[in-house]
């Protein structure tokens, strides 16, 4: 393959990208679940606000997966590899409605951490597509983490 990333590069920001990829995944499926078991005076507005969230996190995960394919390299697609690359704690149980709220957030702001992890080794090969990509989801989850940062003040 010859476009113009050196392969160490391109191996590096797999690397990278497939511990986005699972915390993507990761948070997607913590939101899901709060989706379907929130309770409360609040139910409507988060069940419909966290349904809003796992689905932008789902199309989100194909994205991601298809950047790392389109650097040359297998996408991690299991549960054990995704436990393995997150950085988001698996949430045991159901917890109260504000604490998913918390713990949502907690996830958005962790996947800011890891998309800027990724941004220097991206940006020193000249991988504008990485660069680009990782630019669209750092503004969403900052954005998102800021609405859940100010619903939970």
């Amino acid at each position: 393959m010859d476009i113009g990333i050196e392969s160490t590069s391109r191996a590096q920001i797999v690397d990278g990208l497939s511990h986005f990829l699972a915390d993507t995944y990761t948070l997607y499926l913590k939101t899901h679940h709060f989706h379907w078991n929130v309770t409360g005076p609040q139910f409507n507005d988060l069940h419909a606000m966290f349904m809003v969230q796992y689905t932008e996190l789902w199309t989100a995960v194909d994205l991601v997966a298809e950047r790392i394919r389109s650097l040359d390299a297998p996408a991690p697609g299991t549960y054990r590899e995704f436990a393995a690359l997150t950085s988001i704690p698996e949430t045991e149980g159901v917890p109260k409605a504000m604490d998913m709220v918390r713990q949502v957030k907690e996830g958005h702001e962790a996947c800011c951490r890891t998309i800027r992890r990724v941004f220097p080794l991206a940006e020193a090969a000249g991988d504008q597509g990485t660069v680009d990509l990782l630019t669209q989801r750092l503004v969403l989850h900052e954005k998102t983490a800021w609405m859940l940062r100010s619903l939970l003040a």
